[in-house]
């Protein structure tokens, strides 16, 4: 018989991932269940380790997917067949989260299980509007209320008209569909008329929106704005103080959708930069990066280093996927040798200057013909020999621009690139479905990627369409080629400039 295994009941917050407890994100990583709900953050799933099993049980208002005694019984039977499950639920799950009830049943059931807290919907809202639920002036206290009770009951259990003034501010939850009525009952509770009140919908994500009204307002206002749940609704004076603290919804790039097209493993560098600018980043990796094979060329090159007189990387991969092999082989970084190094660019020469190596030469432009142009110009290469560091995708004119100053050069060709297939990646989905503000491009392969599955790409009818934005001229006249347009190309040709591209769009076009 199985060893019972453990439930945790784990708050995964409000949406903002960086809002996730490091305690939850070390739960789903390790879980062999994960069962998760509608407000928890789709994104969260991947944060699991292979073989876990993901058991969605959303809920929204008026159509439940699974009934609660049906969760409640995966999370027993997971439990019980010695698995450690982990049930993840949007905000806290001891506020409104019903994380109540699945303890008492786990405990019914002689289960052990553990409640790792979460920063609740009303907590993050507030934050994310410069909404201080508490403020000297104007709120000392603060009372959290439900407006959506068990949809067994005939009537409420809140007393609306009681709990009107039983604190300076009230953080109602689950209250959109009865917020005609809430309200209503709040005036006739004590509450003025013109009290100030806030709603956000999908508080902490780059979707979020917010409306500023009054109680005798609000319920109309929210129809026209088109406010739907999930919203956290706050009434009281301290809600005056979102005019001059709005933070979130103010940064450069709030609200954009922005599809980066980056392999998988370098999306991050770019997708985190976008999100601290307030975009929603859409990650759709076009192609598929991975260290070459080594074979007897490759081990001829490491056995002679010695021989070369420069080393010149095209790229950060190549710088990784070179050391990776290096560091193999060589336990010591001075057997790298006297050899001086050129790279194509900042982020290529950033990455080698982690190994607390020197790079002599840089060229201005970050632009592979720019690099053989400018090292020829820096000293002459005659007779020098030169190993050059690529992919199984590089183009020739740098290799050859170097051979014509007469420079001995080998190519060492430590990684590949290939086109990665989206058809079932969720995020194409919702590309093809919902569209986007703008899709960036940082290669001449994210641009062969996105063009040899332009098909299974194709937008629907009335959707959005995206803006493109290249990280310089090589992409550039890739997306020429291939019959795109080319609506902003970066002058510096890094994430910087990537990323400063899309501020300037967005500022003299609002990407619409």
């Amino acid at each position: 018989m199985n060893k019972a295994g453990k439930v945790f009941l784990v708050g995964a917050g409000p949406g903002d991932l960086g809002l996730v407890t490091v305690r939850a994100k070390e739960l789903i990583e390790t879980c062999d269940v994960l069962v998760y709900d509608y407000l928890a953050n789709p994104a969260l799933t991947e944060w699991t380790r292979s073989g876990c099993e993901l058991i969605y049980v959303g809920k929204r208002p008026n159509l439940h997917a699974i009934p609660q005694d049906e969760i409640e019984d995966f999370l027993v039977d997971r439990a019980k067949a010695g698995k450690n499950v982990v049930r993840l639920k949007g905000g806290d799950p001891f506020v409104f989260g019903r994380g109540g009830e699945e303890a008492q049943r786990l405990r019914s059931d002689g289960l052990t299980y553990e409640i790792v807290p979460g920063v609740t919907a009303a907590l993050g809202s507030a934050a994310y509007t410069g909404i201080p639920l508490t403020h000297r002036e104007n709120a000392s206290s603060v009372c959290f209320l439900t407006g959506h009770e068990d949809p067994v009951k005939h009537e409420m259990r809140v007393d609306f008209k009681k709990f009107a003034t039983c604190a300076d501010t009230l953080c109602i939850y689950m209250g959109m569909g009865k917020l005609d009525y809430i309200t209503g009952e709040l005036v006739a509770g004590g509450l003025p008329g013109n009290t100030p009140v806030a709603v956000i919908q999908w508080a902490t994500l780059p979707r979020q929106r917010s409306l500023i009204s009054t109680l005798e307002k609000v319920a109309t206002e929210k129809e026209k704005a088109g406010m739907r749940p999930p919203s956290v609704v706050i009434v009281g004076e301290a809600v005056k103080h979102a005019k001059d603290l709005a933070w979130f919804e103010e940064r450069p790039l709030f609200g954009r959708r922005i599809v980066v097209t980056r392999n998988r493993e370098r999306a991050g560098d770019l997708s985190n930069r976008l999100l601290s600018l307030g975009a929603e980043v859409l990650e759709m990796p076009l192609i598929e990066v991975a260290e070459a094979a080594d074979n007897d060329e490759i081990k001829d090159i490491l056995t002679t280093l010695h021989s070369y007189q420069w080393i010149v990387f095209t790229s950060a991969n190549g710088v990784r996927y070179f050391f990776e092999k290096f560091f193999r082989r060589f336990k010591d970084l001075r057997d790298f040798g006297g050899m001086r190094i050129a790279c194509v660019g900042a982020s290529t020469a950033k990455e080698v200057e982690r190994l607390h190596l020197t790079v002599d030469y840089v060229p201005e432009k970050a632009v592979a013909s720019d690099l053989a142009k400018g090292l020829l110009e820096f000293e002459s290469l005659e007779h020098q020999n030169v190993l050059v560091v690529t992919g199984n995708r590089n183009r020739k004119e740098l290799v050859k621009t170097l051979e014509g100053g007469l420079a001995i050069v080998d190519t060492m060709p430590v990684y590949t690139t290939e086109l990665k297939d989206l058809s079932d990646w969720p995020a194409a989905e919702s590309f093809r479905t919902q569209g986007a503000d703008a899709i960036t491009f940082s290669s001449a392969s994210t641009v062969d990627g996105f063009a040899a599955q332009a098909a299974k790409l194709q937008l629907a009818e009335g959707t959005k369409r995206p803006k493109t934005v290249s990280i310089g001229p090589i992409t550039s006249a890739r997306m020429k080629e291939k019959g795109m347009p080319v609506d902003a190309e970066a002058q510096k040709h890094n994430l910087d400039g990537l990323i400063a591209a899309l501020i300037a769009l967005d500022s003299d076009s609002k990407m619409i």
